[in-house]
């Protein structure tokens, strides 16, 4: 069996159940293949350390069978690639935000200097028969390096966050040798089937690409196979964290302590693609609009920290504070604070007890490549009790959670209207949508994710011409 050479941002131990989304989808074939994981050590180098800029130190771990291999970046390489580039272009361009993505600063060179960085110090690595695996918008151009070392290896791509439509791709100075570099590919995975969608319709149109049908594209030398892959998580795992005493303990707490109440809950991270004051609007609109929710409805908000050294996630983090206290100050009583905000992360172990005590969960983002937080409610709740999932048409989630409580987040009195109807609903429908769901999230879990993907690329065509391939 050939090894997988998995290669993200950052890494995760995939024997740690807490690990994340990720570790948990690869671990099983990590495992079996004796596989690499290579990132990012999450360690930044000073000049004043001494060394090359851009040449960090490598390191090397044995987690069971797989080996972590991780690489320290320079703080000129950081603030390019991971906070200028990937983080200040690419991600608010992909969630539709064009007036916050700062296009002038030149970062793109320490992006392209730390993907050839990354290729570079995995090549001596790999083997002939590897099959390898890249993740998200902080690699694309990877493969494209890793083609112009020499590497023949089957090499795929999973884009975690949104792809956005042609026009707003297009704002992106450079966009046409991001989409090249895509095609340096063999398989290009995307969330849904509205991204796939998007770069089909871009490579037509900008790349004048020729349709090879069955999702393959010919463009520039090369063919790729693209397609939507939806993540999914670990059903069983979840539920059975519900289950575990961490789990249990806080659940009987929340029932406790909110016995009057019914709880609403919503997990994010601090970050304005994830629509946080437009909830908190719609939340007041419908304490305004309906006020037997009044001393009942109470909403937990967990906004965990996120990139503070950005100027836009202090802006909104200064707002979310301030709609918080506004609401709390107009319609709270001694006895009941409508609002219960955490800026802070809470242990994944105990997110399921919290879970499973609410009756209403509200996953609105502006924009979401999937949102798994959607998913984990589902999987936490109780079948003969379960609550409701309140979930944005725009997060990726929803092209397959149509049972859901679809809203339109920037409409105010819809999703207002919307929750209170969650809060509203009757046993026998909350059962009823919930048992599609849970149906849906179990037949399409991580590890369906995972295996849909690897099977595909190892049956992907890899076609090119004998002309070698340049660099971008």
């Amino acid at each position: 069996m050939p090894r997988l050479v998995v290669v993200s941002n950052r890494l995760a131990d995939p024997r740690k159940t807490a690990a994340g989304g990720l570790a948990v989808a690869l671990a099983d074939v990590l495992n079996n293949t004796g596989g690499l994981w290579f990132g990012w050590s999450g360690k930044i180098v000073e000049a004043s350390a001494g060394g090359k800029a851009g040449e960090g130190e490598l390191h090397s771990t044995q987690a069971g069978a797989v080996k972590l291999v991780t690489l320290d970046l320079s703080r000129e390489d950081h603030d390019a690639y991971y906070v200028g580039y990937s983080n200040g272009v690419l991600w608010p361009v992909c969630h539709y935000r064009l007036d916050l993505a700062d296009f002038d600063a030149g970062y793109i060179a320490g992006y392209r200097r730390v993907n050839q960085l990354f290729a570079r110090k995995l090549k001596p690595m790999l083997r002939e028969d590897d099959i390898i695996w890249i993740h998200d918008y902080h690699l694309i151009p990877l493969a494209a390096e890793l083609r112009a070392l020499g590497c023949s290896q089957r090499i795929g791509f999973f884009l975690h966050i949104p792809l956005p439509p042609p026009l707003i791709l297009a704002a992106i100075p450079g966009h046409d040798w991001l989409i090249r570099a895509l095609f340096a590919y063999d398989l290009v995975g995307f969330q849904s089937e509205a991204d796939h969608s998007h770069f089909c319709s871009y490579v037509q149109t900008e790349a004048h690409a020729q349709n090879l049908g069955e999702g393959r594209w010919r463009a520039f030398n090369r063919t790729v196979q693209a397609g939507a892959f939806p993540i999914g998580i670990d059903v069983e795992e979840f539920t059975a964290l519900a289950e575990a005493p961490e789990g249990r303990e806080m659940y009987e707490r929340m029932r406790r302590e909110y016995s009057r109440r019914k709880l609403l809950v919503g997990v994010d991270r601090l970050d304005y693609s994830k629509g946080l004051p437009h909830r908190m609007r719609a939340f007041r609109e419908m304490l305004q609009k309906y006020p037997e929710t009044h001393n009942s409805a109470t909403l937990i908000q967990i906004a965990s920290p996120s990139r503070e050294d950005v100027s836009a996630y202090n802006d909104i983090l200064h707002e979310l504070e301030s709609l918080c206290g506004s609401i709390n100050g107009n319609f709270g009583e001694l006895d009941w604070m409508p609002v219960r905000y955490m800026h802070r992360t809470v242990a994944r172990t105990r997110l399921p007890g919290l879970y499973r005590a609410s009756r209403v969960a509200l996953v609105t983002p502006l924009r979401d490549g999937m949102n798994l937080v959607a998913k984990e409610f589902l999987a936490a709740q109780d079948p003969q009790d379960p609550g409701v999932l309140v979930l944005s048409r725009f997060a990726g989630a929803a092209e397959q959670l149509r049972e859901a409580l679809l809203v339109n987040p920037y409409d105010i009195e819809g999703t207002a209207n919307a929750i209170h109807l969650a809060l509203q609903m009757p046993i026998e429908e909350r059962r009823s949508r919930h048992q599609s769901l849970i149906s849906t999230i179990k037949e399409y879990d991580v590890h369906w994710w995972c295996d849909g993907f690897l099977d595909t690329l190892a049956k992907a065509k890899a076609e090119e011409t004998g002309t070698p391939w340049l660099r971008l």
